[in-house]
């Protein structure tokens, strides 16, 4: 038998929810029974991926401390995430016991709120345990309120290894009518593959590039039967550029509409305009032929076109501007 604990407090040493789970991970494994705990505090970044941990569960135990209103943040994230990215079929088989400690008041408010939201995902909930505790030395020193405590964590082995029925309840109604309200249609397999990248901000640039990519490359294979033009702006590049001593740099075009950027490069009087791929560049800039257009019929410059967010560049920004000193289509270089 696995039973999982999750902790939604934040940790604190005398939190009294801490105690009662302690207490009751000795009953459990006295009992033979393997028992792992997850600290939502500390793993706040990843709870999007902690409802996976439930498949080979047979028994959950939902612990939290109310502070000052509810169950807080993190046990909430929690169950969100298990009602996003959950399997509901693996939930549906599992049971839950809630324990919520206050120190203030709302005691069994959160544990009728868990208990709640355990039905309404489908879940089979357990008696659990919920009490007013202002200082954790009473429960230390009360072998009762511990009693009772151990007696509830073997009901609690009791009611999973006998497999004990719950009788239907409304929320569990309530599931089946607003399950379907956006669902997005994903075997329990694919939600739970989702789960492990959904918080993953590289995971998702890459999936993002990876997308651009494939964009590009279908617009290619689809692309009309005309080849590109490899000559577009090069004449007028050409024709205005103005060689100046001291000034070296290699630039990249990478231009929306066209599959093959354009090269630039530059060495004193020394000057290079062509469509294709370069090695090694001091710069690399993103933008689209309506914005290459306007820089080089005078409307605007590089810099200024970067400066107004019509262009994204990587590189030496000194470079850049050297670009506009060179290049001389009317505008002239931004001071």
């Amino acid at each position: 038998m696995k039973i999982n604990i999750y902790y939604g407090g934040r940790g604190l040493m005398d939190d009294p929810t801490l105690f009662v789970i302690n207490k009751i991970k000795e009953v459990l494994e006295e009992l033979r029974v393997t028992v792992e705990q997850f600290q939502l505090y500390e793993l706040k970044n990843s709870i999007t991926t902690l409802p996976q941990t439930l498949k080979n569960a047979d028994g959950a135990i939902l612990a939290t401390t109310v502070e000052w209103y509810g169950i807080g943040g993190y046990m909430q994230q929690f169950l969100d995430s298990c009602w996003l990215y959950g399997d509901k079929e693996k939930i549906s088989q599992i049971y839950m016991m809630p324990i919520v400690m206050s120190t203030t008041y709302g005691e069994r408010d959160g544990k009728l709120n868990l208990t709640t939201a355990w039905e309404i995902l489908g879940g089979l909930p357990c008696e659990g345990i919920c009490g007013y505790i202002a200082d954790t030395a009473i429960l230390e020193d009360n072998e009762e309120y511990i009693r009772i405590i151990e007696k509830k964590a073997e009901n609690l082995y009791r009611t999973i290894n006998q497999k004990m029925a719950c009788l239907p309840t409304s929320n569990q109604a309530v599931k089946q009518k607003i399950a379907i309200t956006k669902n997005i249609n994903f075997t329990p397999q694919e939600s739970e593959q989702l789960s492990q990248y959904v918080s993953d901000d590289t995971y998702v640039q890459r999936q993002k590039a990876d997308i651009q990519e494939l964009v590009s490359m279908f617009r290619d294979m689809m692309g009309s039967s005309e080849k590109e033009d490899t000559t577009e702006f090069l004449k007028e590049i050409r024709e205005h550029f103005k060689p100046q001593p001291g000034i070296a740099g290699d630039y990249k075009l990478l231009i929306e509409e066209k599959k093959t950027p354009l090269i630039i490069g530059v060495n004193g009087g020394n000057f290079q305009c062509f469509y294709g791929e370069g090695g090694h560049v001091d710069v690399e800039m993103q933008l689209s032929r309506d914005v290459l257009r306007n820089i080089v019929s005078g409307k605007s410059t590089f810099q200024a076109s970067f400066m107004a967010g019509d262009m994204k560049m990587k590189g030496d920004f000194k470079v850049l501007r050297a670009l506009d000193q060179v290049l001389q289509f009317g505008a002239g270089p931004m001071e």
